[in-house]
């Protein structure tokens, strides 16, 4: 779905920029052709502006191709640049056309007055020059905010500024008409196209200059204004979120790229903190046309945060696990002991290295603790369970009842489940006992049958005993 409307914005883009190239080629032909037969040096001239036009449009044409290629190994964040050089193309050419038409401007001012000929197919060219510059800015302009391409934007205001220096010429022509009809005293009319050209020019510089320093900021990777606190804002309201750190966004072409930080409690899970940094993801985006957000997730101590989640939080930060924690109070001073998990592969000085290291950090989390206490063990090793033989596995399933029932209160083991464990062998097993029994009593005679199983069965590893109520089953 994606891939197909960046293949609908490219192709509308391309479709503007080959339109703008057309239109702007049956001008250029028909402003020197009736400058040819008029000898008008005004149209002549907006026939060389025209040709600063079709340069621009070609610029553009090629700058939306290049821009519409995929990202690839070089160019991770697309080719959207390729629009933004073009622009400045753009703005150099209209640039060198005011500067062009300031000097002849001036020229007929003060120095080299120039006899225009008005004549009525003169008149007409303009008029539809102004007409189809004015649709096709008009057209280029929505279709380069639609997509937030900044060579059409270019495109568009070059033809803009096309309709003021062609009125400019079509001034100037009924300027000339005016004075040769009106006597000579209205002689003076004649000058007026070059003042106008001037009032142009100051219009042309302005646009051009604010197209250049938007090309100039999106290729230093300037942010747009505002939307990095937007960005802020909408990702801090994301549940699970505490702060956001830094927010940096760039441009390329219609593309919004968008790296981030969010501070997230350190006691959640991966899978947890996977889940807030994709919802994050998901709100900004929503703020973008297109592109890619990468949210960055920093571990940070929460608010009221209790002594084991604080503990396992250090411990995990050094690739080391914890259990049996425990702290104590005597006279007023709090110790902790802590049972430390290590990789089975180390030296016991290196594990008591990395061990100090767990108790220098733990010190420093927790200043109001006297004494600290560790002991270390190596890590368990998952191993893939040897296959037991039908047959042995019914003999440890007789034993195991035979077991239970001369535990006096439990009888009717059954679902019993015999698996071979790292440490021997892992049962879970379900027995009967009266239902008015003391929950108490029902854990006392569990713990009993448990005892007898690890006394009696050969190679017990771990027992589990689930204890239900008669008549339940």
């Amino acid at each position: 779905m994606e891939v197909d409307r960046l293949r609908l914005a490219e192709k509308e883009k391309r479709r503007a920029s080959l339109i703008s190239v057309v239109t702007v080629l049956s001008l250029i032909v028909l402003k020197v052709a009736v400058a040819l037969i008029t000898g008008s040096l005004g149209i002549l001239a907006q026939a060389a502006d025209s040709v600063l036009d079709l340069v621009a449009a070609v610029l553009a044409f090629f700058a939306v191709r290049i821009a519409g290629q995929p990202a690839d190994e070089e160019h991770p964040y697309g080719h959207g640049k390729a629009e933004n050089l073009a622009a400045l193309g753009e703005m150099v050419l209209l640039l060198a056309t005011c500067g062009w038409i300031a000097y002849e401007a001036i020229q007929r001012l003060f120095f080299q007055p120039v006899a225009i000929r008005a004549d009525v197919w003169g008149i007409a060219v303009m008029v539809l020059s102004i007409v189809a510059s004015l649709r096709l800015s008009a057209y280029l302009m929505r279709v380069a905010r639609k997509h937030r391409s900044q060579s059409l934007e270019g495109n568009a205001l070059n033809f803009r500024t096309d309709v003021l220096s062609s009125s400019v010429v079509l001034l100037g022509l009924v300027s000339v008409w005016l004075g040769y009809h009106l006597g000579p005293e209205w002689a003076w009319l004649q000058k007026a196209d070059a003042v106008a050209a001037l009032a142009v020019v100051a219009l042309v510089l302005r646009v051009s200059l604010k197209l250049g320093w938007d090309a100039v900021s999106e290729l230093l990777d300037a942010a747009p204004p505002g939307l990095a606190e937007l960005i802020a804002d909408k990702a801090a309201r994301v549940p699970g979120v505490r702060a956001v750190g830094a927010v940096r966004v760039r441009q390329s072409g219609d593309a919004t790229f968008v790296d981030m930080a969010v501070d997230i409690e350190r006691s959640a899970s991966l899978e947890e903190a996977h889940q807030i940094a994709t919802s994050v993801e998901s709100r900004v985006a929503g703020l973008m046309h297109r592109g890619d957000v990468v949210v960055h997730v920093d571990p940070v101590r929460q608010s009221g945060e209790s002594l084991p989640q604080t503990v396992s939080a250090v411990a995990a930060r050094l690739g080391l696990r914890t259990h049996n924690i425990h702290a104590h109070e005597v006279q007023g001073r709090y110790f902790v002991d802590v049972h430390v998990e290590v990789p089975p592969d180390l030296t016991l000085g290196q594990a008591h290295d990395l061990v100090s290291e767990l108790e220098a950090a733990m010190y420093e989390e927790l200043p109001h603790v006297s004494d600290i206490h560790t002991h270390i063990e190596p890590r368990v090793v998952p191993v893939a369970p040897a296959a037991l033989e039908a047959g042995a596995v019914e003999h440890i399933v007789a034993q195991i009842k035979s077991v239970v029932d001369s535990v006096p209160g439990l009888h009717g083991a059954h679902d019993v489940h015999v698996r071979s464990g790292p440490d021997g062998y892992d049962v879970v097993l379900h027995c009967l006992a009266d239902p008015n029994l003391p929950v108490e009593e029902a854990h006392r005679l569990a713990d009993r049958a448990e005892k007898l199983l690890y006394a009696q069965v050969p190679d017990m590893g771990q027992v589990l005993i689930h204890v239900e109520p008669e008549g339940v089953r």
